[in-house]
């Protein structure tokens, strides 16, 4: 994709953009809630459906001219259906955090009960906390991982249910490198009559492929993002049973939304034909294997893993037993210096600031789109130790971004 149009028109956004192509071309991508979509899904976003108001839903809209986004979001509709077998499906909402509003507003009252996973234990801010809207407009109380081992305590979670008598249960996480039982969970909203939602933002794609346990026909919604590890275009989805449809479209538009972002929308239809190919069942589960390889080679270089491993596309690294003086963004700033991006994450049982915390979160879809095998990874984790041992030896830091540098090389990104 050329820049040479918007140069003549503004050099310094151009300037960004080429920059930004360069910073991913020649960086790891191990934020685990990003990815690299193709270049089909980047060209249906930047196509001339952006210019397209088109409130309302195929067939039923307000304004005229919407036939081609008919024809659009219908195919973004059908496709998800088959890729995640739900009955109804919603792709208007801008973000998995909308789509979780979609479903609070369908079927909840202002006041009304959440019961969700605390934050620093791997939650995520639009399941209830203070600083969110799901946070102000309803009562929410969280449950926890078990400190010891790192898993979902499953039968904490009950009790609290039992206690809290929550309206809603919320699954699924932003920082849980485990496979997520959403039936034991299913079991707790039905012992005291809640809602279930599952939000599976980090994980549509490894449901999709069948490398993950799916909620959908369990849980009463689910939600997700669409440009994880789906690496469709970029923006949520909400599926549920026919019978919640009405309530669930009414709450995305008029509800929270006005008109969907039509060229999104076309970005999640284009991804979701190439999730149904073949070739990305072996992506998803490569995604996998590549998080296992990194996780077991950080642990043979001493490192805690939260939960001793993972299950899925991330690793959740615990600095404070191998390295207590040692902050989360001291290795985050050193690695992205090296080339290498990933984020400070909070730790169950948390003991710093979440603006300074204990850990580093680290995910494998981008590596796995570039087309890194276990191999790679492994050497990829020996470079995080190294700068984990380091993180303020400027001689170590460039001596990993050479070694970056090499990888970037060898699999290179939008050539």
């Amino acid at each position: 994709m050329s820049y040479d149009t918007v140069r003549e028109a503004d050099p310094a956004v151009a300037d960004a953009l080429e920059g930004e192509r360069a910073r991913q071309n020649d960086t790891l991508a191990m934020i685990a809630s990003e990815n690299h979509v193709s270049e089909a899904v980047m060209e249906a976003q930047s196509s001339e459906l952006t210019n397209k108001y088109a409130e309302g839903y195929p067939g039923e809209r307000y304004y005229g001219g919407c036939e081609f986004a008919d024809d659009v979001e219908q195919l973004a509709i059908d496709r998800a259906k088959e890729l995640w077998g739900a009955d109804h499906v919603n792709v208007q909402p801008h973000s998995g955090s909308q789509a979780n509003m979609g479903v609070y507003l369908g079927v909840l009252e202002p006041g009304d009960k959440i019961l969700s996973l605390d934050l620093t234990h791997g939650g995520h801010l639009s399941h209830g906390h203070p600083a969110n809207f799901a946070g102000q407009v309803y009562e929410v109380e969280q449950y926890e991982v078990d400190e010891e081992s790192g898993y979902i305590d499953y039968e904490g979670l009950h009790e609290h249910a039992e206690e809290f008598e929550p309206d809603i249960i919320v699954s699924g996480y932003s920082a849980y490198p485990r496979e997520v039982d959403f039936g034991r969970i299913q079991e707790a909203a039905d012992a005291v009559g809640a809602y279930h939602l599952a939000d599976i933002a980090h994980i549509t794609g490894l449901v999709a492929a069948g490398v993950h346990e799916s909620p959908v026909g369990v849980a009463d919604f689910v939600t997700g993002s669409t440009h994880k590890t789906i690496r469709a275009g970029r923006g949520g989805i909400i599926m549920c049973d026919e019978e919640y449809a009405d309530d669930i479209d009414a709450a995305v538009f008029p509800g929270s939304q006005g008109g969907p972002l039509m060229h999104n929308v076309a970005g999640k239809a284009v991804g979701f034909k190439e999730a149904l190919e073949p070739a990305f069942e072996e992506y998803a589960q490569q995604t996998v294997d590549n998080a296992v390889a990194l996780g077991d080679r950080l642990k043979e270089h001493g490192l805690d893993l939260v939960s001793d491993g993972t299950d899925n596309h991330l690793v959740l690294i615990d600095l404070r037993p191998s390295h207590p003086d040692t902050t989360g963004k001291d290795v985050e700033a050193a690695l992205e210096e090296a080339g290498i991006v990933l984020n400070a994450n909070t730790v169950p049982g948390e003991t710093r600031s979440a603006f300074n915390p204990s850990g580093i979160r680290a995910g494998t879809p981008g590596l796995t789109t570039r087309g890194f095998d276990e191999d790679d990874c492994r050497e990829v984790a020996d470079l995080i130790y190294e700068v984990v041992e380091a993180p303020h030896d400027e001689s170590v830091v460039a001596e990993v971004g050479e070694r970056v540098d090499e990888l970037t090389d060898e699999y290179p990104l939008y050539e």
